[in-house]
């Protein structure tokens, strides 16, 4: 593959998982903030009672900065991230949501992304 086109496709690979990871996090961590909300009682007070469960979603969101820094440790950690929920809320849950497995399943996907663009533009050896 031609270098130019080894970039570009880099690029496109970074940008699809760095905003598609960073439109999820946003929206799972208001989800998170929002939906048990109710149970401690509504509004500001139930939202802060709450904020535990977006602690998760907010490491998400931390580490896709990291990956805008340094690709490959950001990948690699995103990854694992995507595999420790898969693990926490698919097997180790007493319940299966097709929705919460393909969002664990896209994090691992979109984590590989960036690994994959930052071999795409790791210089070859000469």
């Amino acid at each position: 593959m031609e270098k130019t086109q080894k970039i570009k496709t880099a690029n496109l690979l970074r940008n699809i998982a760095r905003y598609t990871l960073f439109v999820l996090g946003i929206l799972v961590l208001v989800f998170a903030l929002l939906s048990g909300a109710n149970e401690y009682g509504g509004g500001i007070r139930g939202i802060i009672r709450n904020s535990p469960n977006a602690l998760p979603w907010l490491v998400l969101l931390a580490l896709i900065i990291v990956a805008r820094k340094w690709e490959l440790v950001g990948g690699i950690i995103i990854t694992l991230f995507g595999l420790a929920a898969l693990y926490f809320f698919i097997f180790k849950g007493n319940h299966f949501f097709v929705s919460t497995f393909i969002l664990t399943l896209l994090i691992i996907m979109l984590g590989s992304f960036f690994i994959v663009s930052w071999y795409l533009r790791k210089e070859e050896p000469v």
